[in-house]
């Protein structure tokens, strides 16, 4: 028989045009208590995030607007989602959302010889289950193995949970920057650094148009929005070492195009891309001048 917790919680909700179900897909993705709904008519949807405490409800209107409202009674059993399968990455890295220190300890041993990243399910996108991360870490992995010497500079636009400037440390990257507008985001993946055990991982909240840098890197990485990947890219151009490698997440099949026309205007030259599902990852190198 199965033992109900009926209690209180909160829960936030808003209002949206149909047209950025994606993007709410996406910033919501490894958190079991979202819910899209599609209102009465095809043209809006109602987004929902259902909250253990008033405060987490708080941060998400104070970030997204929409409105918050207390639940009574609730069914957790019902609404909480088992954690999802952990993900392997080529031969290098397991990524699991378990907290738990013994099933952590089963699974380094299961998969001995393999780096094993926590990222439990958060606010924060980026768990590594999403098509867009777990294809990151796979070209990120391949571009370490190309990389001639141990230090190599990475960079993580839109950094998420932190998983890719985690990884890239582990893979031997020497300077590691990563920054995300969200402050959420930011607080997530500073924790998420500590959990893992890695360290000299500069992160922070910034705005990447905002952001006044005058290094190159030699590995850029951007799991973000197309919008903003097309309007980020010259600034990418500046940020890139002349050998660099740069991957680019985060765009929809039909984005892809644009994406990719940009991406040559701003000197980059395509190597590969990835369909994975409605998402496309591609890995471009800088153009002979």
């Amino acid at each position: 028989m199965l033992d109900y917790n009926f209690g209180r919680m909160w829960v936030w909700s808003k209002l949206s045009a149909v047209k950025w179900t994606d993007a709410w897909e996406e910033r919501f993705y490894g958190n079991p208590n979202s819910v899209i709904s599609e209102i009465k008519g095809g043209k809006s949807i109602r987004v929902e995030v259902y909250c253990e405490g008033e405060e987490e409800a708080l941060k998400i209107q104070k970030q997204f607007g929409g409105s918050v409202r207390e639940l009574k009674k609730a069914n957790w059993v019902a609404m909480s989602a088992p954690k999802a399968e952990a993900i392997l990455i080529r031969d290098r890295f397991v990524i699991s959302q378990l907290e738990d220190e013994k099933e952590i300890e089963k699974l380094k041993a299961k998969h001995a010889g393999r780096d094993v990243i926590v990222i439990p399910a958060e606010m924060a996108f980026g768990t590594g289950d999403h098509p867009t991360t777990a294809t990151c870490l796979r070209r990120l992995v391949d571009c370490s193995r190309e990389q001639e010497k141990e230090g190599w500079s990475f960079l993580d636009l839109g950094t998420g949970s932190g998983v890719l400037a985690i990884a890239a440390r582990l893979l031997g990257a020497g300077e590691v920057k990563a920054f995300d507008f969200d402050a959420k985001a930011v607080e997530v993946a500073t924790l998420n650094i500590e959990r893992n055990g890695v360290s000299d991982i500069a992160m922070f909240e910034e705005d990447v148009f905002s952001w006044k840098n005058r290094k190159k890197f030699k590995v850029i990485a951007a799991n973000l929005f197309a919008a903003v990947l097309i309007e980020a890219l010259p600034l990418m151009r500046k940020w890139i070492e002349q050998d660099g490698r740069l991957i680019l997440s985060g765009i929809l099949f039909e984005q892809w195009p644009d994406v990719e026309k940009t991406a040559g205007d701003c000197g980059f030259e395509l190597l590969s891309h990835t369909p994975k599902g409605k998402w496309v990852t591609a890995t471009f190198d800088v153009a002979d001048a």
